[in-house]
């Protein structure tokens, strides 16, 4: 268990890295206001960011899914390893359960975390300089939020956290569980890497694709109130609005940035999380088999964890 969360943290962080700069554009992207949009698309987004901002604007609001890596990492290991020991068998099914669980629980600390960087990234939007940051980093960030709205605060948009990770895990899980088994995938196989490359990369597009429409009003309603501004009364009332100024397609909002940031954060990730496992366990203990031999003889490497959400 514990090299599993080790490998989780490694391969978690290189996946961070890796996509949070299209994070960064898609959070942009969901919240501009519709009125004045500052961004064409995607490409344009990326190009204003670092024309005004430099490289460096990309990763803003980097340091809180950073911090919250490890204890998400914790739980989602945790919950879904001790939730497939409880179903009993190994089949794609369970994995959705034991994944949707495991998306449920770490909500504690993924939506405070999220909201630190949504308003990290949202900070110096359209300046060409930002003459005064509002927060020095996410702790900060947090602890701004907490002083001033307490625990509800830095807990907005968790209904939405909760809608969009439950069945964003249990979809992701399923997804790589189908993948890795259609292709085979064992850890003497020679492609082993690029099969795992594929099958992380597709679950995690699988995942947002799933989720989307909610990640965009999460991501409305934890930006809201930067500037003093507050639009929106709840989700209802963000959907409502958002849906009467911009019509549906405002649900694909950020959608092209994301999906370009699904594949290599995941295929990252799993290669990682492999890698550390062949080194550290050795080839033999690297195989998970299922408590049920006749469902499944034999599992693939099983290094599941979803940076992601992050």
């Amino acid at each position: 268990m514990a090299l599993d969360f080790a490998a989780g943290c490694v391969g978690g962080a290189a996946g961070v890295l890796v996509g949070h700069p299209f994070d960064t554009v898609k959070v942009r992207l969901q919240v501009q206001n519709a009125d004045k949009p500052l961004y064409r698309g995607t490409l344009h987004c990326f190009q204003s960011i670092v024309r005004q901002e430099s490289t460096l604007g990309l990763y803003k609001g980097l340091g809180s899914p950073m911090m919250g890596l490890t204890f998400i990492n914790a739980i989602v290991f945790g919950v879904q390893g001790n939730a497939m020991r409880k179903l009993g068998r190994d089949t794609p099914l369970n994995q959705f359960l034991a994944g949707a669980s495991a998306g449920a629980i770490q909500c504690v600390i993924c939506c405070p975390m999220e909201l630190a960087k949504t308003r990290m990234q949202m900070q110096g939007t359209g300046e060409k300089k930002s003459k005064r940051k509002m927060y020095k980093n996410s702790l900060d960030c947090l602890l701004r939020i907490y002083n001033k709205e307490g625990i509800r605060g830095i807990n907005r948009g968790m209904v939405t956290t909760l809608l969009r990770e439950t069945p964003g895990f249990g979809v992701y899980f399923l997804a790589y569980d189908v993948l890795t088994r259609h292709l085979s995938c064992e850890p003497e196989d020679p492609y082993l890497i690029p099969k795992l490359l594929f099958a992380g990369g597709m679950s995690g597009i699988a995942s947002w694709i799933s989720t989307y429409p909610v990640d965009v009003i999460k991501s409305r309603l934890q930006a809201d109130g930067v500037g003093g501004v507050h639009r929106y009364d709840g989700i209802v009332d963000c959907v409502r609005k958002s849906v009467r100024k911009e019509g549906w397609r405002v649900f694909t909002r950020g959608l092209t940035s994301t999906l370009l940031r699904a594949f290599p954060v995941n295929a990252t990730t799993f290669a990682t999380v492999t890698l550390f496992l062949l080194y550290m366990r050795k080839d033999d203990e690297c195989i998970l088999t299922g408590p049920d031999p006749q469902a499944a003889p034999m599992q693939p490497l099983q290094p599941q964890a979803q940076a992601s959400s992050i």
